[in-house]
């Protein structure tokens, strides 16, 4: 969980107590964990006695906040894993957090779904979410006896009961009032004040982004895009965590392998999340997810695309066009752009050399997002798709006048296919407002944002 809501917590502590007492024990091949999102939640789950009921039946405590939904609370049990990729098994998991996409809460589990924190509890103990919870036993007691959810479910009452005993102010003020302090760890860590920032050369977790490379006071015309390759052509509902590095370091991965090349350990990779600071990291990491499916390599699950007819990751494939100087479009389906973590799907999209989104609708903040990056969202006239342009990633895609565009007008694409022959197809340009033309103009809302304060 990453709750801190008092109610449910209690409630899923006494579910714990109520399961402890009957004899019942998760199942072997459930992965438990508890990361609250306070750590006053501790403080009441210890004054209450549930703590040790959650420790009896496997729910420790693996840290706070986002531990879960970033993929940080540990890897599956190694014969787990090698189970369910060697049997393309769809696992499941059970969470009271905010993130249920695939790959998210681990590379290991597809199928995420979201649930009160007494409800996750009672899900680890039976082991399954293909049976009604309420019509099937939990498990078997010490006694042998069939135990159901109505048999630990706590009342109301119950709840009300502790909560009133064991939760006051002074516990939030006590915490929250050197919220900043941090522990000895945080607080011996040698800085130095100064007015700007010292990127320190060495660092694999903070490195001073591109962005403003070249930058000038006057912005340079916005060139046309021509002759755009496809880095990607994708399907239905690409969220951004498909897009956005989210979750665990794969080592054979192109952010994995970079990690290693500057002397860090597998053990050490940390998370994506943890190292957005880094560009290096986290363009690696775009459109990198393992279960994204690119339309240009059939059959393939993972961030793979073809350069030159050549399977490759979408990373590598992208650095190869930008050697060429040739730029990138991605191609996609309806609803792209929905989820979360949405800066670095705009910002990684940026960075691997895509000057355009093509797509039958938008999710409205990524939209926004790559606009802000200097990514141009186009969408595809009424009754344009992908298939009906059986687009197969031969293709290269011509958009001219771009330094004129006006909000939300219709943009022709030139289509050139690999046997020579040509078709155009309409699309509307996705910059929505006369602000956001100014925004793309700039190269983005960082380098508008920053003549604005250097004027």
């Amino acid at each position: 969980t990453n709750t801190s809501n008092p109610s449910v917590l209690v409630a899923a502590g006494l579910v714990a107590r109520k399961a402890n007492a009957l004899g019942l024990k998760p199942k072997p091949w459930v992965k438990t964990s508890l990361a609250p999102g306070s750590q006053v939640v501790t403080d009441y789950l210890d004054k209450a006695g549930l703590t040790a009921d959650l420790d009896a039946i496997g729910f420790n405590l693996v840290g706070y906040g986002c531990t879960t939904c970033i993929g940080n609370s540990g890897p599956l049990a190694e014969p787990i894993s090698k189970a369910i990729n060697g049997n393309d098994i769809v696992a499941a998991s059970v969470l009271s957090g905010n993130r249920n996409f695939e790959g998210r809460v681990s590379p290991d589990v597809r199928a995420n779904f979201l649930a009160s924190p007494p409800l996750v509890v009672a899900y680890a103990l039976k082991g399954t979410v293909t049976q009604d919870m309420r019509e099937t036993p939990i498990g078997q007691g010490k006694d042998g006896q069939d135990v159901y959810l109505k048999d630990i479910w706590p009342s109301n009452e119950e709840v009300r009961s502790l909560m009133d005993a064991n939760i006051d102010d002074e516990m939030f003020r006590s915490r929250y009032g050197n919220v900043y302090a941090g522990d000895a760890k945080w607080s011996a860590i040698d800085v130095t004040g100064s007015d700007t920032y010292a990127w320190p050369t060495g660092s694999t977790y903070v490195a001073n982004p591109p962005y403003f490379e070249g930058m000038e006071m006057t912005p340079k015309p916005v060139t046309d895009i021509i002759e755009a390759k496809p880095l990607a052509i994708l399907g239905d509902s690409i969220t951004t965590d498909h897009i956005s590095p989210a979750g665990s370091i794969k080592a054979d991965s192109p952010a994995g392998t970079f990690l290693q090349e500057h002397q860090v350990a597998k053990k050490d990779f940390n998370s994506y999340g943890a190292r957005r600071g880094n560009h290096d990291v986290m363009m690696r990491g775009t459109f990198a997810n393992i279960r994204i499916k690119n339309e240009m390599v059939p059959g393939v699950e993972g961030g793979m695309t073809k350069y030159d007819g050549e399977v490759m990751p979408i990373y590598d494939a992208a650095m190869r066009h930008k050697a060429d100087g040739t730029p990138l479009v991605i191609v996609a389906g309806k609803e792209y752009g929905t989820g979360s973590s949405r800066d670095w799907a705009a910002k990684g999209t940026n960075l691997l050399g895509v000057r355009a989104v093509i797509t039958e609708s938008f999710e409205r903040i990524h939209r926004s997002n790559l606009v802000g990056m200097g990514v141009l969202p186009l969408q595809f006239a009424e009754g344009v798709t992908r298939e009906t342009l059986k687009l197969d990633g031969t293709e290269t895609f011509t958009i001219q006048g771009v330094a004129n565009l006006r909000p939300r007008q219709d943009v022709e694409v030139i289509l050139a296919r690999k046997d020579g022959s040509t078709e155009t197809f309409l699309t509307k340009c996705r910059i929505d407002t006369v602000n956001e033309l100014e925004y793309f103009l700039n190269g983005g809302i960082l380098q508008y944002v920053l003549r604005n304060l250097a004027a």
